[in-house]
């Protein structure tokens, strides 16, 4: 049987070195479960290394979440990646941690805190997250789907790190599955303003625990998970989203 879906597919952890530090796995959870939201997307910047422990913290909920990440292209362009199985999530990772340079300052970026599911500090990242990868845009979309995810364009109305400020137009091209936009853009001003082909989803970005659910997308599903999703941004099957 289908039923309603809320999902905010975009929220940053501690992990994160532009989050704030309580953005930690149990208040997450908490204020996601407040909010009403039934999935959740975890996307720290170039890292899904917290993505476990929110899981884990989401165990004996209701709240289903999916592991995942923001990379940032070579272009600087943020995209986002949700998957299934934290298996896939870590391959990607791997894969980004091979072509991004440099190290973290903690003076100038912030602290990458890794965390269990009881917020219990684990160490630190030292690789520079919030940098850029050197993987081209396209590259980064064709591995994502290589490893069974889902590919986001990040926040196409923003005037930093999206496809639009970083290329100056949104390529018809490319193997996106979607575009999100930040909750302060309506669908019909996407419609008004961007000529595309792609599905629009909306989340939060969340970096702050009261910007959860800010942002969400309604989807007709039978199931959380990627595959139902995927069917969903292609209305498929009668799975569809719900603006």
């Amino acid at each position: 049987m289908l039923r309603v879906y809320k999902a905010d597919l975009h929220i940053h952890t501690c992990l994160s070195p532009c989050t704030e530090l309580d953005m930690s796995p149990s208040r997450i959870i908490a204020k996601a479960k407040e909010k009403d939201i039934n999935v959740i997307g975890v996307c720290d910047h170039n890292s899904s290394e917290n993505s476990i422990a929110v899981m884990k913290a989401a165990e004996n909920t209701d709240i289903n979440v999916f592991p995942g990440m923001e990379v940032t292209s070579q272009e600087e362009v943020h995209i986002l990646a949700l998957f299934d199985e934290i298996k896939d999530a870590l391959n990607l990772q791997e894969y980004v941690y091979q072509n991004l340079p440099g190290e973290n300052d903690e003076g100038a970026f912030g602290m990458q805190v890794i965390v269990n599911e009881k917020d219990e500090v684990l160490g630190f990242n030292n690789k520079l997250l919030i940098g850029a990868t050197t993987i081209p845009l396209a590259e980064v979309i064709q591995i994502i789907h290589s490893f069974n995810g889902i590919a986001i364009a990040s926040h196409i109305d923003r005037e930093a790190f999206s496809l639009i400020s970083q290329l100056g137009f949104i390529p018809e091209n490319l193997e996106l599955d979607a575009l999100e936009i930040s909750p302060r853009m309506t669908y019909e001003e996407v419609n008004k303003n961007y000529k595309n082909s792609y599905p629009i989803t909306c989340s939060s970005d969340a970096h702050y625990p009261h910007d959860i659910g800010k942002g969400f997308t309604s989807f007709l599903l039978e199931d959380s998970t990627i595959e139902e999703i995927k069917k969903a941004l292609k209305n498929e099957d009668g799975r569809k989203l719900i603006h």
